[in-house]
């Protein structure tokens, strides 16, 4: 994997000069002292699921920092101090929480040029099959498309249709970017800049979602009944997860209210928000026009919350706020926590006011029960399609707990970068709140729980979920479901 072969070469080139520093002098842990402090202030200010990790996981934050701050002070050198940073982050529940550590300049020369791998896009980001490798198993011939396997099982004397969902995102297909850059006819030999990449990336994804949809009447075509989409894996993606949600289900799916940290970055996004709104609101028809503006209102009272942050110093003693600690950051979806897609199309604001609309996608393609297949490698975005659909009761949920990283980084997050070692803190700047207040970082549990164990052999892993496919079908066959 690319990404982590140049991670490697950077910890490695850290390590060896550290480990000449040694020998010439002694490790001076001054200056990781002072980025650990600078740490603890981003904490402080930018983790959204800070008061959840002291109250909900009863974390002592402050104990965390303290044993760190000891094993940096008795650290032998780079590496040990780098260890320590990177087992404090490990210590919270979010799993987006964590480091990154400068590359070397020979990897920073190597991602130069216009590639697909330079614009983030590899293979190794593709979950491994799980429900396909399930005995029985008969795949699609031919198959509609690269992106998604899929075939056809038979359990309890039913045809189950089965399809794999790799990530949220065509991040994972290089052969996607490299047809986007071809359609778009993008001069190779100049600067992709961020419109360039949001342009791939955004073909990349009309594309999959044509594909999904593709695959999906591949399936129904063949006479399956069921359908058991497998996510096993999946770490994440994109907004894309939400479009996807929907072409699964003829449910009306309501997505998960989304709350966000106070400060700078959140008072610009929704301040950018109000203007785009304003500004459609101005050639918009009377009754648009009307239910524009009120939109633009709310998320205008919104910004207001943003702007009154809240001093998080009390959490270090264990104790809560005296503010409110969040913002209310409307939906997963945007503004509108549900639409109708088919209805909406028409606007020429759709995206601004429900983010899916940026895809074509239809709801329900498939239209017949559904089970999602999740196990601990399912976070992040993939874990949001999982929890949206369980709570709408629009799916039964198979597999084991999932990853618990929560609600992650909204355009682009707020990095901190580390004045002294040059690390980049990466700290969540929302929280997504299930029913019962329950944060998605605490992961998604099946309603049939598989025994899969990371360590097990993928031949183990399937033939531990062959086992429980047909109490999902019963499960899924209910008409509460």
């Amino acid at each position: 994997m690319r990404h982590l072969r140049f991670t490697f070469l950077g910890a490695f080139i850290l390590g060896v000069f550290g480990a000449n520093l040694s020998a010439a002098e002694a490790f001076d842990p001054r200056p990781w002292l002072e980025d650990l402090d600078q740490a603890r202030s981003a904490f402080t200010t930018k983790y959204a699921d800070l008061e959840w990790e002291v109250f909900a996981r009863g974390l002592d934050i402050s104990a965390i920092f303290r044993q760190t701050r000891e094993r940096v002070q008795q650290a032998g050198g780079v590496d040990d101090a780098k260890a320590a940073f990177n087992d404090l982050a490990k210590q919270f529940g979010d799993r987006h929480v964590g480091f990154r550590w400068p590359e070397s300049q020979t990897s920073l020369r190597e991602r130069a040029g216009l590639d697909c791998a330079n614009l983030g896009y590899s293979k190794q980001m593709q979950a491994a099959p799980l429900a396909t490798l399930v005995p029985g198993f008969i795949p699609l011939s031919p198959l509609p498309s690269k992106e998604f396997p899929a075939g056809i099982l038979r359990v309890e004397g039913h045809k189950l249709g089965v399809v794999k969902i790799r990530l949220f995102s065509p991040r994972a297909f290089p052969d996607l970017c490299e047809e986007a850059i071809s359609a778009l006819q993008i001069d190779r030999a100049k600067v992709c800049d961020d419109s360039c990449r949001d342009g791939v990336d955004l073909w990349s994804s009309v594309a999959m979602t044509q594909n999904l949809e593709a695959t999906l009447a591949a399936v129904k075509a063949v006479g399956a009944e069921y359908l058991l989409v497998d996510v096993a894996g999946n770490g994440g993606g994109s907004q894309w997860a939400e479009a996807a949600a929907r072409m699964l289900t003829t449910a009306r799916l309501k997505s998960t209210p989304m709350y966000f940290m106070k400060g700078e970055h959140w008072t610009k996004k929704l301040a950018k928000s109000e203007g785009e709104l304003r500004r459609a609101a101005i050639d918009a028809h009377d009754e648009d026009r009307e239910f524009l503006s009120t939109l633009a209102d709310s998320v205008a009272t919104h910004k207001k919350e943003a702007e009154k942050l809240c001093d998080g110093e009390a959490l270090w003693s264990g104790k809560h706020p005296a503010c409110v600690w969040l913002g209310d950051g409307f939906y997963s979806t945007g503004i509108l926590q549900s639409a109708d897609s088919d209805k909406l199309r028409s606007k020429p604001w759709a995206k601004i006011v429900f983010t899916p609309m940026q895809y074509p996608y239809r709801e329900g393609i498939w239209r017949g029960p559904l089970m999602i297949l999740v196990d601990g490698g399912t976070g992040s975005a993939a874990e949001q399609f999982a929890a949206e659909l369980q709570d709408n009761r629009a799916a039964v949920i198979i597999g084991s707990l999932t990853v618990g990283a929560g609600c992650g980084h909204t355009d682009g997050g707020t990095p901190t970068t580390l004045k002294n070692t040059g690390a980049i803190l990466e700290l969540p700047d929302c929280v997504r709140m299930r029913p019962g207040g329950l944060n998605l970082a605490s992961g998604v549990q099946p309603d049939i729980l598989v025994g899969l164990q990371g360590e097990d052999s993928p031949q183990r892993r399937a033939s531990l979920l062959s086992t429980k496919l047909g109490e999902a079908v019963k499960l899924a066959g209910k008409p509460t479901h």
